[in-house]
């Protein structure tokens, strides 16, 4: 596979992530009330919709970067609080890494995605530990990598990578929260499940089931 996502595949996990942070934006809000301000899935919702109006505009742009930088762009003027400035990073930071291309092979993917994660890294001013999306993000990208590298299949490297974003995510419940406004609540923060981790590894989980099998979700 030297070509791994092009333009249609881009706009499809996208649209996949959205219909997913939308089917879970009960429980995303839920989690967040425990420790947060209670609007993590509504708002990130909110975001991904107007993510989706972008995609559906004849004007979008058709290269990776440009879609990516739109998606950045959108969710950093729709979502709320702390999300929508690392997840528009995220994806600005990815945009940046892609480039005006059409496609990106499993190396360029991952690139991108690293990208993505020193972004969210500079912006948060988290570590992995700290009870945040990056406990799911920073394994999701450590492992594709190393996936890519020991010569694992693109498949199998990205599904890995998805495992392993609901592997930090499942590992933030016994956490205490060391950032954000959840480390306010102190010692009451362990036992809950992380939001942000919880819709990052949605999103992988959403990159693999579309970058293998090519199912969307275009209900969305």
């Amino acid at each position: 596979m030297s070509e791994i996502v092009d333009v249609t595949t881009l706009r499809n996990w996208l649209i996949r992530f959205a219909g997913d942070v939308e089917e879970f934006s009960a429980l995303l809000t839920e989690l967040d009330s425990a420790i947060g301000d209670a609007d993590h899935g509504s708002n990130l919702a909110r975001g991904m919709k107007a993510v989706v109006s972008v995609l559906a505009d004849d004007s979008t742009p058709d290269s990776i970067g440009p879609i990516l930088k739109q998606t950045g762009m959108a969710l950093v003027s729709t979502v709320g609080g702390a999300s929508g400035p690392l997840y528009g990073t995220f994806f600005l930071r990815m945009a940046a890494s892609a480039g005006d291309c059409d496609a990106l092979g499993p190396d360029s993917l991952a690139e991108a995605f690293r990208a993505g994660l020193e972004g969210v890294l500079t912006r948060g001013k988290a570590s992995a530990g700290d009870k945040t999306m990056l406990d799911a993000l920073i394994p999701a990208v450590e492992t594709l990598e190393s996936s890519l590298a020991s010569g694992r299949p693109f498949d199998e490297a990205i599904r890995a990578g998805a495992d392993a974003a609901e592997a930090g995510r499942d590992a933030t419940t016994p956490m205490l929260a060391r950032q954000g406004r959840a480390s306010y609540l102190g010692e009451r923060t362990v036992g809950h499940q992380d939001p942000g981790a919880t819709s990052m590894a949605l999103l992988f989980r959403a990159a693999a089931n579309t970058m293998i099998d090519g199912e969307d979700d275009s209900a969305a």
